[in-house]
């Protein structure tokens, strides 16, 4: 007897509660169950997924518990306005124009929030892994760190980590424990190094400690990381930054033309 690819895989063995929320939160990330909408009734749910009251209420305190959705017991419940913020990472090589957000940090945010960086730290570091190799240095070879959080609205939105070749960074401004006026490109332009060409590598990965802390994660969700690196019009590659947001609260937008 043969096996089909689904019978091999077998039935999702989540919890049910955790499956309905799954299928619901895909449904407001969507657009299915816009913003201000009533999510469907509980009996509406119950015959839809065969589900007992507990159950349903166990799915829907998810989606509150995720700022997904709003009620309380016994009222109608509602789609929050927190569909997922789109980020279009070509703005990132854009220097900032003085006095206005850094690129980086008005592609996370929109006109109407207020978004905020908050420098965490700055250190030499050891590299290893994929920033070692996306800085073309050996495992363990110092680099300057620049961690940030960004919030918005005061909410934890992305935790950022922005490494740089110690013989470029040493005695600038990029080691300095303060923020840099006009963002890093506008810096790394001025000391000769303007950032020319990035590439991303993104990947879903599930949380470490220090992400779900930071972020204040509602549960067992995905975040997105983002492993940028800059390359100066020479191919050298100058800063490379690890972004990690919450995975059920963003998007990024690329846009390609072919090729002439």
């Amino acid at each position: 007897m043969t096996l089909s690819s689904a019978d091999a895989s077998g039935p999702d063995p989540r919890p049910l509660h955790a499956r309905i929320a799954a299928d619901l939160r895909d449904e407001i990330m969507s657009g299915g169950l816009p913003p201000g909408s009533k999510l469907p009734s509980t009996a509406q749910l119950k015959a839809r997924f065969d589900a007992s009251n507990a159950t349903i209420q166990k799915a829907v305190q998810l989606l509150k518990d995720e700022g997904l959705a709003l009620g309380r017991a016994g009222s109608a419940v509602t789609v929050r306005d927190t569909r997922q913020r789109t980020v279009r990472p070509a703005g990132s090589l854009r220097p900032a124009v003085a006095g206005a957000a850094y690129p980086w940090l008005a592609e996370a945010s929109e006109p109407a929030r207020a978004a905020h960086s908050t420098l965490l730290a700055v250190e030499e570091v050891p590299v290893v892994g994929d920033v070692a190799a996306a800085l073309g240095l050996p495992e363990g070879s110092p680099a300057v760190c620049r961690r940030q959080l960004i919030t918005i609205e005061d909410e934890p939105a992305e935790l950022v980590s922005s490494y740089y070749p110690s013989d470029l960074a040493r005695g600038t401004a990029l080691a300095d424990p303060r923020r840099i006026r006009g963002g890093t490109p506008t810096l790394l332009t001025e000391l000769g190094f303007p950032p020319h060409r990035s590439v991303d590598r993104l990947s879903a990965r599930v949380a470490t400690q220090e992400q779900y802390t930071a972020l204040r994660l509602p549960g067992d969700l995905p975040v997105l990381r983002t492993l940028r690196t800059f390359y100066s019009a020479e191919g050298q590659p100058i800063e490379v930054t690890v972004m990690v947001k919450a995975g059920h609260l963003y998007e990024l937008q690329y846009e390609f033309a072919p090729e002439a």
